[in-house]
Formats: C-alpha cells, structure tokens, sequence
C-alpha cells in the first residue's frame, strides 16, 4: 500500500522477508505496487501479512485478522500508531490555506479509502455554512490510488488533493520529486495507523508467529536501517475498537447531508 517509489518497494520487501523468515511461514512477497487495485489485494484469500487501511476494514462484515499496526517515527505522530491525511497543492501555487482552494478542483483516489477520501469529508465539514453546501466546483476522481491525486494537483487537473500523510513523509524522506513539487495547506486530525493483516482463512499458530515477529522487528538490529527507510520506530499490537472512529466520521458527514465530496 505505501510502495511509492522503488526505494521504498526494495525497503518493505527486506521487511516482508524478514518478517516471513522470523515467523517460519512459508510466505511469498508479490510485487504489487500502483496501479494494483487494493480492493482486489484485500479481497484475496492468502494474505499472510498485508497493509489494509483501517476504514474498508472496519466496513466489513467478514473482517481480515489484525496482526500489527507501525507507530511512524516522525515527531507529528507522537510515537503513537497513528496518522493523519494532508491537503496538497502544488508548491508554486498561491493558495496558502485550504480556504483558498474553495471554488477551484479537488481530487480524491477511491470513496473506501480513509487518508484520500473519508477524513477530507470529515475535515470539510467543519467549513460547511448554510449557504456554502459544496466547496468545490469540480470533483476529479476517483484516481483509485494516492499518488496520481498527486500527479493531479502536479499537472493542473486539480487545485488541491487530499492524501495519506505517512505516504508523504515517505516520499519526502526518499528524496520523490514529487514530494518536492507540493506543499501541505492544511491537515486533518489523527486516525489510528492502517494496520497489517491477515486473510480470514489464516490459522491462529500462523497469524500469532507473524505479530510476533512484527512486534520483535524494532529489535532487531540488522533490520534498523530498514524501518529508519520505512519512518517506522516499531509496531504494536492493532486495537480493533480504534477503528470505529472512522465509520463514526462518516456516520456525522452524512448525518450532516455531506455524503460526497463537493
């Protein structure tokens, strides 16, 4: 879910191999960065150790097994497993504040995504007025994925977009040009971290090896170098109570007749 760049595919591979040689399963990492629907990722049946994002999860009726959430390790997230979502515009714009993109376009990846879609709505609705219902007078999208909501602001399809903060960081910290051509004009606040799962199918013994080994990663010290790459200080047990935040989220912007982005 966050291969945004080669360097960070070559990074979360180290970390999957260490992860499956530690826990003993017989594990294979696939190569399935953008464009790969993630909603065709997370309706397989063999995912062994898998990042789904904490809202499509919650939404569910048969849910995958919570192995580990990451507690990113710059400041903002306050060495807690959570993360928030950034409104972007390109760095040689004249917006300042999310305010002065009203009016102009946003673009959005996909309805079920958290970070790129259901805590924009959440955030907008604080700036709803009576006679402000919309904001926006185009809505492109949806993109499916995040960083081609990046390469829209980027190439001027649309004036602003909302997308995963820790994927940012992740790009910034990778050097990604594209990290380098925008710039944040507002912030949401925290959601719990996309947790790694596994496929209802996995066996209990299988799935407690595999959080184990994820709870043991920041122990290790030939993986340092590896999560350093990954922004990740460790990872913790994943709170299935915590994710109930986000259907609240949703549950208020729809209360309130905000049902779509606009």
């Amino acid at each position: 879910m966050y291969s945004w760049s080669p360097t960070l595919t070559a990074a979360w591979r180290r970390l999957l191999e260490w992860v499956a040689a530690r826990s003993g399963g017989a594990l294979k990492v696939l190569e399935l960065a953008d464009p790969y629907p993630l909603e065709e990722l997370w309706a397989r049946d063999d995912l062994g150790c898998v990042f789904m994002c904490g809202y499509p999860w919650a939404m569910r009726s048969e849910r995958p097994h919570l192995l580990a959430a990451p507690v990113p390790s710059p400041p903002r997230y306050e060495g807690r497993p959570i993360y928030f979502t950034d409104f972007v515009v390109r760095a040689d714009s004249a917006y300042r504040t999310l305010e002065d993109t009203f009016g102009g376009r946003i673009a959005y990846s996909i309805e079920h995504s958290h970070s790129g879609y259901n805590a924009a709505r959440f955030h907008l609705l604080g700036y709803r007025r009576p006679d402000r219902a919309a904001f926006y007078s185009d809505v492109v999208g949806p993109l499916h994925r995040q960083l081609p909501v990046i390469d829209a602001v980027l190439d001027g399809r649309a004036d602003v977009g909302p997308v995963d903060a820790y994927g940012l960081d992740l790009l910034r910290h990778h050097g990604a040009e594209r990290a380098k051509r925008v710039r944040v004009v507002a912030t949401t606040v925290e959601a719990p971290s996309a947790p790694l799962v596994a496929s209802p199918g996995v066996d209990a013994h299988t799935r407690q090896r595999l959080t184990e080994a994820l709870l043991a990663a920041h122990a290790a010290p030939e993986l340092k170098p590896t999560l350093d790459e990954l922004l990740i200080a460790r990872f913790v047990p994943a709170d299935a109570a915590a994710f109930d935040v986000m259907l609240e989220r949703q549950r208020q912007a729809e209360g309130a007749g905000y049902t779509r982005l606009a």
